[in-house]
């Protein structure tokens, strides 16, 4: 039987380093698509944007991250020597009830998740940890069950944290700038706790860094020493491997984070990047088409990972 460390060897690079690139995203990339098209995406139209990331971008990654929904094809053209993780959750929540509750996909399992070929199963979960116990034990039951399967299946378990704040919906403001170092970091030590079985985070950066001294362009949350000692914080608590999410910013404003991160001394281990490599292709994709889109990813596409795996070798640590 094949152990978790042959499949986390599979997910990162030679030097130990996850640089794996993000695009399970379904109702966020329908929208996207949706933008710059009369009529909305298709799910033809989703599965073969998906199908051209993995093609041309995966000979440069360690790994790629898809969704059993539309992300199929794309496994099968993917870099052989990529590694492969498959999403477990529903896309979105239902906002009619409090709590952003995950929902796992009704026809799969881990063990289904392994037998389509996955080195890793990863589930998103959306988590306040100042929110009503009610709502996070059920959170804590779910992250429990899904830990318990992948120990079960012997493969690793990503765990995806994205902060949020139940009394406010708006997470781009300075009120939250401030609350986020706090959401982020208590989130990652309470999932850190050997009961849920987790073998890799992947989190956001602890601070919102279009609110840090120097960076930002207006309002100021936290001084340049605030928002590092936050970084340091962030490693402090946990002893799992994490990685970062680049939660949509601009290629540019990632790798510049990542530095960052690496001024702090972080000790994050690697990347799930999703829009920030490939977001700037849907445009090309909707109004000019796949052959127009795949120039696209072999050129500026894989210039983005290129650059952004030169600073992961620069500011990562290995595992």
């Amino acid at each position: 039987m094949v152990d978790k460390q042959s499949y986390m060897k599979q997910l990162s690079d030679k030097n130990h380093i996850i640089s794996a690139l993000a695009i399970d995203q379904r109702g966020a990339l329908q929208k996207m698509i949706n933008k710059y098209q009369g009529e909305p995406a298709t799910a033809k139209q989703i599965e073969k944007f998906k199908e051209i990331v993995s093609a041309e971008l995966t000979p440069y990654t360690s790994a790629i991250l898809l969704d059993p929904e539309y992300g199929l094809p794309a496994t099968k053209v993917k870099d052989k020597h990529a590694g492969e993780l498959l999403a477990y959750e529903q896309t979105g929540y239902d906002t009619n009830v409090p709590g952003r509750l995950p929902d796992l996909l009704p026809t799969w399992s881990v063990q289904r998740i392994k037998e389509q070929g996955a080195d890793a199963c990863k589930f998103l979960l959306y988590y306040d940890v100042d929110e009503s116990d009610e709502i996070n034990e059920q959170k804590h039951v779910i992250v429990e069950r899904i830990g318990a399967e992948c120990k079960a299946e012997g493969i690793p378990f990503f765990l995806e944290l994205v902060t949020y704040d139940a009394s406010d919906s708006d997470n781009s403001t300075k009120e939250f700038a401030l609350k986020k170092p706090h959401k982020v970091n208590e989130a990652m030590k309470e999932f850190s706790k050997s009961r849920y079985g987790v073998d890799v985070l992947k989190v956001e950066v602890p601070v919102n860094m279009a609110y840090v001294e120097g960076y930002a362009e207006e309002e100021i949350a936290y001084t340049q020493e605030e928002a590092l000692e936050y970084f340091k914080e962030q490693t402090q608590s946990t002893k799992l491997p994490f990685i970062f999410l680049s939660a949509g910013v601009t290629a540019d404003m990632f790798q510049e984070t990542l530095r960052f991160a690496k001024q702090a001394g972080s000790e994050f281990n690697g990347v799930l990047c999703g829009r920030a490599t490939w977001a700037d292709g849907v445009e090309i994709f909707a109004t000019k088409g796949e052959k127009a889109a795949r120039q696209w990813m072999q050129t500026q596409g894989r210039k983005n990972i290129e650059e952004l795996n030169e600073v992961l070798q620069k500011t990562a640590t290995p595992m």
